[in-house]
Parts: structure tokens; C-alpha cells; sequence
């Protein structure tokens, strides 16, 4: 994809210790010859999100049209390689601190990078956590994110009106330590329920390849298993996959509604995905981040929604 392509190389020079907008070309979104930009009194945001992938890339799509409407803010991105590059991120933001942006919103890879983003807020830059969050940590100004627990819990309901009482149900995991995640885990199980046997539950560190090893490991052992929940796109993607190599019949319920899944829903590979809205969060991010510099009152949580895709309501997500 073309996002891929323009944010990658962004990385490679914030590893080189080389500024962002160096890296930018004319359809960074950064508008980097208008008039408006780089001028006294204009705002200067960094936006950093994980890895390149549909979510991100949309999320990043979201704020370029944002900024369209906003020519008084300059716009530099960054984005690191996986879901678990937390040097990427730092490098990100350390980076973003030198450029002299005056608030960063950015998609945390763990709590990892919160140090390097304490640093930015005792440099007078402030913090917007989007997606995911950092428990605990004070220094962020809000959190603009999907209520992840609502969500794993919604997912965990469905689940358990497709299944009989004592069925079996195995769990991909996300990105062990991503404190998001784990509640998409945990909700999910208050959602199913007592009448079920959670017979395994592995991280996939939100890959696909690692969800497809896991669901094959999962199959192995537990052949009879009824269902399967993902707690992030990628991973059941590669479940889809293991699950039709072994010609087995399994419900699965994923969470991100991401087009791949929403194209398995429509297929009938897949019964339902947690939809998300990171549109909604790109945009949203960064007029609180927008808010927060110019002294407006900003909400510490930012509820950007769930809702549930089924083949009923896919064609609504591109299905």
C-alpha cells in the first residue's frame, strides 16, 4: 500500500537520528510548502503510530484529511515496524522532542516507551495516548482510544450465544504487556462466561504468522475445540488459515474488523469481528492534542466506540 511505502523510510531516518520532515515527500500530508506551516504561531503535532498496517494507515489517512481543514498545524509522522518496536518509538519520539513539536499523539507499542515520553512532557510537549493506553502514568494529557474492555466483552457475549454449555474455546492473544490487549482478553472471558472451557490462550504479539503457529499448535492439541477469539486482526487471519488446512469446522470471532476480516465475514470464514473506529481516533487525537496546546479543557477519556460486524451488517465496513 501506498501508506506502507511513504512511512517506512520515516523510521529508517529516525533511526539515523535524521529529522522526520527531511524524510517527507509532497504527500506526507505535512503540506510542507504552504504558506501556513513553519511560520510564527503555527502548531507543530507529531503523530506516531505502531506499523504499517489497514488500522494505522487509516488512522493516519483520518489526520491528513483533518489537517486539511486545520492549515494552521504542521503534521510530522513516524511510525515503527511492528507491534513490538518499542526503539522504534522512542526513536520517534526522542526525535519529535528535537524537532521542537508541541504535542506528540502517538499509538504506544507498550509502556515501554513511557519514559522516553515523560521527557517530552517535561519539555513542555503534550502527550495524547490514542488506541492504547499506559496505566498509571500521569504525564499524558488524554487517552483517545476504544473502551477495550466494553469491546472484549461484547465480543465474549456473541461468542457464547453461538456455542453449546461445555464447548471449548481457545484464545489468541495480542502483545503480552500491551495493557489494551489484555483487556480485550479479559473482557472477552466476563463475556462468555462460566458454561465454557478455555482450553488455551497464547500471545501472537498481533502478527499473523504467529497467529497461524498458534492456531496450528491449538488444533493439535485440542482438536474438538468449538471456537476461537483473537484479540487483534492479524492473528486470526492466520487462524483462518490453520483452520481450513485442517478441514476443521470452528466459530471464530476476531476484533479489529479490519478488511481482511471484514472479507472473511462476508466469505463465512469468520463470524464476527469487534469493529473499532480509528478513523475516528486519528481525528480525534489530534484536536485533542490541538486543544491541549492551545489551553482548551480536553476530556481525559475519549470513548471512540465498538460495534459488532456481522454478514448482516459487513457490507457497512466494506464488506
Amino acid at each position: 500500500m501506498q501508506r506502507k511505502n511513504r512511512i517506512a523510510p520515516v523510521v529508517l531516518c529516525l533511526a539515523l537520528g535524521l529529522g522526520v520532515v527531511a524524510c517527507g515527500d509532497d504527500d506526507s500530508g505535512t503540506d510542507a510548502g504552504s504558506g501556513d506551516e513553519g511560520t510564527e504561531g503555527s502548531v507543530k503535532i507529531g503523530f506516531v503510530t505502531k506499523f504499517p498496517v489497514d488500522f494505522y494507515d487509516t488512522m493516519v489517512d483520518a489526520v491528513e484529511t483533518w489537517n486539511e481543514d486545520h492549515p494552521e498545524v504542521e503534521v510530522v509522522y513516524a511510525q515503527g515496524e511492528s507491534g513490538t518496536d518499542d526503539e522504534g518509538q522512542i526513536n520517534a519520539i526522542e526525535s519529535m522532542v528535537t524537532q521542537g513539536v508541541d504535542a506528540i499523539a502517538i499509538t504506544p507499542t507498550s509502556p515501554n516507551v513511557q519514559d522516553a515520553l515523560q521527557e517530552a512532557v517535561d519539555a513542555g510537549i503534550e502527550v495524547v495516548l490514542v488506541d492504547n493506553d499506559i496505566p498509571g502514568w500521569e504525564g499524558k494529557t488524554s487517552l483517545v482510544a476504544t473502551d477495550n474492555l466494553a469491546g472484549g466483552r461484547l465480543a465474549g457475549e456473541f461468542m457464547a450465544d453461538q456455542l453449546e454449555p461445555g464447548d471449548t474455546v481457545a484464545v489468541l492473544e495480542g502483545v503480552a504487556g500491551a495493557p489494551s490487549l489484555q483487556e480485550r482478553v479479559d473482557g472477552f472471558l466476563e463475556g462468555l462466561g462460566d458454561d465454557f472451557e478455555v482450553v488455551a490462550s497464547l500471545p501472537t504479539d498481533c502478527d499473523q504468522t504467529k497467529g497461524l503457529d498458534a492456531a496450528q499448535d491449538i488444533l493439535t492439541a485440542n482438536p474438538d475445540v468449538a471456537a476461537i477469539y483473537g484479540a487483534c486482526g492479524p492473528p486470526i487471519i492466520g487462524a483462518i488459515e490453520a483452520i481450513a488446512s485442517a478441514g476443521a469446522t470452528i466459530e471464530v470471532v476476531g476484533f479489529d474488523a479490519g478488511p481482511d476480516e471484514v472479507a472473511a465475514i462476508v466469505a463465512g470464514d469468520e463470524l464476527a469481528s469487534v469493529a473499532q473506529f480509528p478513523a475516528r481516533m486519528g481525528e480525534m487525537g489530534a484536536q485533542a492534542a490541538l486543544d491541549a496546546v492551545n489551553g482548551e479543557d480536553v476530556e481525559p477519556n475519549i470513548d471512540t466506540g465498538t460495534e459488532m460486524v456481522t454478514a448482516d451488517n459487513a457490507s457497512e465496513f466494506g464488506g
